[in-house]
């Protein structure tokens, strides 16, 4: 048999990439990325230019189309390969990012009757608005006892999907009844290629309150929220849950031709962007805490039982790795802090030098960073530029810098920023580690740790833990595409497991970045500070930031 390939496809927040991956070493012959036409949808409608209300973050599913029509010719045409030698195709995507379909399973924005409703398109991971609804969720689970909530580390996440089901219900009940189900992003891509909706376990695990014994939650539960919702899960909701790795079908004739593949390829069912980057750097045992980082940061570990963990996004059976309970936290903001610094807070000389240096500005600010010793800037920061995700999950908090001087140079800032994204995965691994979940050495994947070194050598110090990074600079599309190669077989030419595939394909760097003792030991005071900051402003002791966004609103 010649050499076999399957394709990852990784749906991020701004673009998604197709890589080609050879399933005997994984080694990733050809990728190529699609910007998305779109981008996220903020401010105004497509089309209509209907204004947005604040806090709303949406996409065009057509968008997510032209990646699969673009980006996969594109990798057979790079790698000059048979077609015929791609066994199949899996994906990855940002969750919850979910959307309503009507009988067909079409967007309820392509309708051109319903375009210029906002409920109609569909809602991003990051879409906040609906904070309200994830307040009741919360609050009616926990007066009821629901036995589901401590696996979500007491909350229900407004990013989710109940929450932005039931915010479609309050706000535009039309659309809500015209809406025949409401999908993961994922799992509609899936059923483009197919033709056949199944949904994955895992994102209906982590962002939709489903368990693998139990389902999802209980009629009478969702009938407390709103008596509209009581038969959601049998309805809007239903469809079949495949675990990860499943067949969900074989590629159409029509898609096959559009992505110029053979149809019939294995099509794996859908998968989260974070999830699907563990095996792909050969984690697939416990102790080991896998970092997605980018524009935010997924945080994911193993374990062998069932553990209850403050601020945890979720517990699933099964979620990641057969055989293991997948444990997820996240933080909303990491990469995002660093680009809003310099497209909006950053002195213009600082561009000039850059410049003249002929480097990026981050490279330069990484560079001018790393030139202070631990302490060295005086500064203290909280993370929380788009809310916190764990262990607080409160969308309603927000960023703070504190020892600003007439002497603070744009680097120290930079710096403290770095520091506090830090600091926020610390809390993370402690609220792991000390609740029975242990941490031993941290991974890292993803944009950020390919370019930024101290960065990486910062959360090295603050978590005083190796961090090995991974070799792929597109981990997430590298697992999606080992899935693929299990739900291809091995009497195709892939795998019949994620752990064989893993043994065979993951990939991570030799040099690993280890904690400096000294550093660590600074750390851990100005750790201790960004703790009492973090209490004093994160649970309720000053609620500032709260209050000032109700000032802001009400002066909208």
């Amino acid at each position: 048999m010649g050499k076999k390939y399957t394709i990852g496809v990784d749906y991020g927040t701004q673009s998604g990439r197709a890589v080609l991956v050879n399933l005997a070493d994984g080694q990733e012959v050809a990728d190529h990325v699609t910007p998305y036409r779109h981008h996220v949808i903020d401010e105004f409608l497509p089309g209509s230019g209907q204004k947005l209300e604040y806090d709303w973050a949406l996409q065009h599913p057509g968008d997510y189309l032209e990646v699969l029509k673009v980006s996969v010719p594109a990798v057979i045409e790079q790698s000059g390969i048979d077609p015929a030698d791609v066994i199949g195709i899996g994906i990855d995507f940002t969750a919850c990012t979910m959307l309503p379909v009507d009988e067909l399973g079409e967007p309820l924005c392509f309708h051109p009757e319903l375009a210029d409703q906002p409920h109609s398109w569909v809602k991003l991971w990051k879409h906040h608005a609906a904070q309200p609804e994830a307040d009741k969720i919360n609050a009616i689970a926990a007066e009821r006892g629901e036995s589901f909530l401590p696996r979500y580390g007491g909350k229900i996440s407004s990013e989710w999907m109940m929450a932005k089901v039931w915010q479609i219900l309050d706000e535009a009940p039309a659309i809500y009844e015209r809406a025949d189900m409401f999908l993961e992003a994922t799992d509609w891509v899936i059923f483009q290629m197919t033709g056949n909706m199944v949904r994955n376990s895992c994102t209906a695990g982590y962002k939709a309150i489903w368990h693998k014994q139990d389902g999802y939650p209980s009629k009478a539960y969702f009938k407390a929220l709103d008596p509209r919702l009581e038969n959601l899960a049998e309805t809007k909701l239903r469809g079949e849950v495949r675990p990860l790795g499943s067949r969900a079908g074989g590629l159409t004739e029509t898609m096959a031709e559009v992505m110029g593949l053979t149809p019939g390829i294995a099509v794996a069912v859908g998968n989260v962007d974070a999830h699907a980057a563990v095996p792909a750097v050969g984690v697939v045992t416990p102790g080991k805490l896998v970092m997605a980082m980018g524009t935010s940061i997924c945080h994911i570990i193993l374990g062998t039982e069932e553990k209850r963990v403050e601020g945890m996004c979720g517990v699933v059976e099964d979620g990641i790795i057969p055989g293991l309970y997948g444990y997820e936290a996240g933080q909303s903001a990491v990469g995002d802090i660093f680009e809003w610094y310099v497209e909006e807070a950053l002195p213009a000389y600082v561009t000039e030098a850059a410049a003249a240096d002929g480097i990026g500005i981050h490279q330069w600010l990484e560079r001018e960073a790393a030139a202070y010793k631990p302490g060295q800037t005086g500064l203290l920061a909280l993370d929380w530029w788009n809310g916190n995700r764990s262990v607080l999950v409160d969308t309603d908090l927000t960023g703070l810098i504190l020892g600003m001087t007439l002497l603070t140079k744009p680097q120290e800032i930079y710096r403290a920023l770095l520091e506090a994204t830090a600091f926020g995965t610390r809390k993370i691994v402690d609220a792991f580690h000390e609740n029975g979940v242990p941490v031993d050495v941290l991974y890292a994947c993803g944009g950020l740790p390919q370019k930024n070194h101290l960065l990486m050598q910062i959360y090295a110090d603050v978590t005083n833990r190796e961090i090995v990074v991974a070799d792929s600079k597109q981990t997430p599309a590298l697992g999606a595409a080992m899935f693929a190669a299990v739900a291809a077989g091995q009497a195709q030419g892939g795998y019949d497991s994620i752990i064989d595939a893993a043994a065979k394909m993951a990939r991570v760097k030799e040099e690993t970045f280890k904690p400096i003792p000294e550093h660590v030991e600074v750390y851990e005071q100005l750790y201790r500070e960004y703790s009492k900051l973090h209490d004093y402003f994160g649970r309720g002791e000053n609620d500032v930031m709260k209050r000032l966004k109700r000032i802001k609103q009400s002066a909208e």
